[in-house]
Formats: C-alpha cells, structure tokens, sequence
C-alpha cells in the first residue's frame, strides 16, 4: 500500500458541476491530435452523451487515436453494446469493463480522461445529463446534480496516463500502430495553455483488487490525523469503516471542526445505514447536515485550507473494498479554499442534523437504521467472501 506520490508544478482547476465540466471535457476532445484514453462509469444515452460521444468519433475521424472503456453495469448492456458497435464505426477503440460479472464482481468507477498526454481530467461526474437522476433517467431533478472534476495540466497528467494506459492493457492488447505510437511522443511537448492559477502539489490516488487496496482510505486518514483547524467532507454514500469513523471522532474529539455534508433522498436503504452511524458521530462532535435541495453526487473532502480531494471514491463498502476508483489530491492553498467555499455553499442548502432531534426520532425508525446496517455490513462481507474465494 503506497502514500501519495506528490508533483510539484501542476495546474489544477476546479469544475462545478456538468456546467463547467461538459464543456471542458468536449473542448479538450475537440483539440485532441494525437490519443484520448477515455474511462466512464455510466456513458447515457442522452444529450450529454451523445454530445460527448459525437466529439470522440470527430477525433477518431482527424487520426486521433482514441480508448474508451465503460463500465457494463453502470452504462447497462444494451448501452455499452450500442457504444461497442457505434464506436468500431467510427474508428474508436472500445472495452466493456467486466460484462456479466466474469471478472467477479469488482466495477469500473473511475471517471478520468487524458488528451495528448498533457490535459488530464479526474472527476465525479458520470457522462449523463446534470438534471437526471442517475437511478431512473426519467426522473427529472429541481437543480443539476451537485458534483466536482478537475482539469489538469503538468507532471501529474504522466501519471494518469500511465494508470489509464495500465488498465486499457490489462483488458488487452494495446491495439496501437506505429504512426500513432510515433505520434505520441511529440505529446510531452504540447505547451501548457496560459492560465492565470499558481501551479499546485498534487498527486493521483486509486483503488484496485490488488496494489492499492486502501490507498485512497489511507490519504484521508492521514489527513484527518493531521487536521487541526477544520475538515469538510461530502459525499452521497455514507457508510464508513471503523478506521473511518475513529479518525472522525478523534478530529472532533481534538477540537476540529469536523463537517459531513451526506447526500440524502436517492437510496432510501442507503439512507438508512448511513443514519445508522449518526449517534455515536454527534456523540463525538462531529457535526452532520443533509443536502436536499438536488442528488448530491460529489466525493470531495477539505482540510485546514492546505488539503484537498476531488474524485470517484465514495465512504462506503464497494467504493473502498469493490469498485476501481481514482481521486486526485491536491495540496494548495488556493485550491482548497475554493473548494471548501462550494462546500460551505452545499451545506448552507443542506438541513443540519442535532443530536437533539436524532433521540427523538422513533424507535422504530431507530430499529430500521440498525436492521439496515446489519443487512448492509453482512452483505459486504458475503461479498467480499466470495471476490476473494
């Protein structure tokens, strides 16, 4: 299990939402003139994604050479069989990530994007309309999915690559021909764009079945051990290890001002194991607010103004034990005091939870959270039984 593996000298630009990502990523695609290494969890069937689907063929058909893999569950398989088919159309090389389970059970959760080895993209944001809930795309939201990307510029964007690259050989050969891999090489000198933002320290941190099983886990218990003013912590699936739990308890119970802001509303047996957690954690000072006004999708956390994280790793048994993730974290001040401030702004739209109002709550609902929690806790040591079996 490796730390994190700072560079020195990156631009790091935060992205709120598809607003400001959609475009982006399109934008970048759009000015590809040599690879696109592509990775989504859910790539829709949608105007975002047909957006997004139509900038990938443009660049296949300017000689780009472009990878993309989907997860097959999270895309479906109707979907990512349509993809298949419409992609090797058009020149794209396309990989379905473990279709019906023959790899187990372990998902493809990461949401990441390199163009021309030099624009990298880490991101929470699936390729799916803002204003659709991710459950049933007929459902339309009161306001865009609250979520966050990063746009990378630098050393860091070599190491993305690397991973991206890691992962489209583990699922094959790498399909490449010698005018493309010639051409990749002149990809390290591209010129980095003039953007008026400090360079940042930053590193990549993912999660497999095999090298870096608690990576991701580990960069925000180190955090949170180092905390001493504030931490701020959002997430939509709340169902913390132990170790989890004690680093938040042990930061509140040193004075930090500790903040989970916890998507609610989407998974109701979801909600109920996360309120499972909420007495011993108001118990210990940490303080609790739900957001409600939309579905909360962003996995970003906040430390002292000097730590931060943006990326695809939920607080929960499949994101840390089961799925592929990627986060990027960021050290800088500048960073992280603009992302603290949405954060601040999500919680200032959410509905605080007191300790007050949770022992009032009835007793049967109090049964339903902890009947919620021993079914969920169970059936992730069933699974992770049977993934290592």
């Amino acid at each position: 299990m490796r730390s994190v593996k700072f560079t020195a000298d990156n631009i790091v630009t935060l992205l709120h939402c598809g607003a400001e990502f959609f475009p982006a990523l399109e934008a970048a695609i759009n000015a590809a003139t040599v690879e696109i290494y592509f990775e989504t969890y859910i790539f829709a069937d949608d105007d975002t994604g047909r957006r997004i689907e139509a900038a990938l063929h443009g660049a296949a058909a300017r000689g780009v050479f472009v990878n993309v893999i989907v997860d097959w569950l999270g895309t479906g398989d109707e979907q990512s069989l349509r993809l298949q088919r419409d992609f090797a159309a058009a020149g794209v090389h396309f990989r379905r990530y473990n279709p019906w389970f023959r790899r187990g059970l372990s998902r493809l959760h990461r949401k990441l994007c390199v163009v021309d080895r030099h624009t990298g993209f880490v991101a929470g944001l699936n390729i799916n309309e803002d204003l659709r809930d991710d459950e049933d795309p007929r459902i339309i939201l009161p306001a865009p999915r609250w979520d966050f990307a990063v746009v990378i510029y630098g050393p860091l964007v070599a190491e993305i690559h690397r991973e991206m690259e890691a992962q489209w050989i583990s699922m094959g050969r790498l399909q490449m021909n010698l005018r493309a891999g010639m051409e990749r090489l002149k990809a390290y000198r591209h010129p980095v764009p003039d953007i008026t933002v400090a360079p940042a320290m930053a590193g990549l941190v993912v999660r497999d079945n095999l090298r870096n099983r608690r990576t991701i886990e580990r960069s925000y218990l180190q955090a949170l051990g180092r905390a001493r003013q504030d931490a701020w912590l959002a997430n939509p699936y709340f169902a913390p290890g132990r170790k989890m739990r004690v680093a938040l308890a042990a930061a509140a119970a040193r004075g930090v001002r500790v903040t989970l802001l916890l998507g609610v509303g989407q998974l109701p047996l979801q909600d109920a194991v996360a309120r499972a957690y909420y007495p011993k954690l108001l118990q210990n000072g940490v303080r609790i607010v739900e957001y409600r006004r939309t579905q909360l999708h962003g996995k970003v956390a906040v430390v002292d103004d000097q730590w931060a994280t943006v990326g695809s790793s939920n607080y929960d048994g499949f994101s840390l034990v089961l799925n592929q993730e990627a986060n990027v974290v960021v050290r800088d001040a500048a960073f992280a005091t603009a992302l603290r401030r949405q954060i601040e702004s999500g919680v200032a739209d959410g509905v605080a939870v007191r300790r007050e109002d949770f022992d009032k709550i009835p007793w049967y609902k109090r049964i339903g959270y902890r009947t919620a929690y021993f079914f969920y806790r169970n059936t992730i040591r069933l699974i992770v039984w049977a993934s290592e079996s």
